[in-house]
């Protein structure tokens, strides 16, 4: 009988958890900290070897940048401004680091970016969409404002900052109620002499007075009775219970931007109705 043929038996080689793999590329982090060791032991005339070091420790943790600032991407700022905002931290952490601080480059980097990034939208962002051309005005308006207290020792009516402006007395509200739409930071800046710690939104002319020295209390009162019920409440809470535009959309269960539009038809229908048109 023939004999039995036997198929070469296939030799597997299992894989185990210490197979050697090819070497992965140095670290990002490796390098950061060679280089800062490296801008620390320059002396101060090493200018161009500084500037240097710097420019490739900007372009190691520009990836980084770009993470933090892709968290701040939905708050309608381009992605390209937020990533030059997260950079300019990214600089003031390498001009600012020191590896005798103990702890890793990194740990003392993020905060800086995304402070930096945190500031830029407290500084210069508008925390309800309001129109352009109010957005404009308002370095205008505070100009206004700093200019008639700094000469006349008082804030200006709305009457008078309409006068300077060019505007009606409407528009001049909706401006003014616009403003207080920017930052909390913005309104606090101070903005006269550098002695003078009088910030912005003291020195606005508040809208219930400029109401107040137009038309008698009785007459007002009878204005209020005649709005509805809604828009009553808005006038009343925020001319005379001091609420915000903010304050006030939680209480009514409204948009910030809705009770905006509110009040300035409101407004416009109590004038009319007490000038008897």
């Amino acid at each position: 009988m023939p004999g039995k043929t036997t198929k070469p038996r296939r030799t597997t080689v299992a894989r185990t958890k210490n197979t050697v793999r090819p070497p992965a590329r140095p670290r990002a982090t490796g390098r950061a900290e060679t280089l800062l060791a490296e801008l620390a032991a320059l002396k101060t005339a090493d200018v161009q070897e500084r500037e240097r070091i710097r420019g490739e420790l900007v372009e190691l943790h520009l990836p980084l940048v770009r993470r933090e600032a892709r968290r701040y991407r939905n708050r309608g700022e381009p992605m390209d401004d937020l990533c030059q905002v997260g950079t300019l931290g990214l600089m003031k952490a390498i001009r600012g680091f020191d590896p005798s601080f103990g702890k890793p480059f990194v740990a003392y980097l993020l905060p800086m970016v995304t402070g930096e990034l945190k500031r830029h939208f407290r500084d210069t962002t508008w925390a309800v969409r309001v129109p352009r051309a109010h957005q404009e005005k308002r370095s205008e308006l505070n100009r206004v404002v700093a200019e008639f207290t700094h000469k006349e020792g008082r804030t200006p009516t709305t009457k008078e900052i309409a006068s300077a402006l060019e505007l009606d007395v409407e528009q001049t509200i909706e401006l003014i109620d616009a403003a207080s739409a920017y930052s909390a930071l913005s309104l606090d800046m101070p903005f006269g002499e550098a002695d003078d710690e009088t910030a912005l939104g003291e020195t606005l002319g508040s809208t219930d007075h400029a109401l107040e020295s137009v038309v008698d209390k009785e007459a007002l009162k009878g204005a209020l009775d005649r709005l509805p019920e809604r828009e009553r409440r808005v006038v009343l809470l925020r001319f005379f219970g001091n609420k915000t535009q903010s304050e006030i959309a939680t209480d009514v269960g409204l948009s910030q931007m809705h009770v905006s539009r509110l009040l300035s038809q409101t407004l416009r229908r109590m004038r009319r109705d007490l000038a008897g048109e």
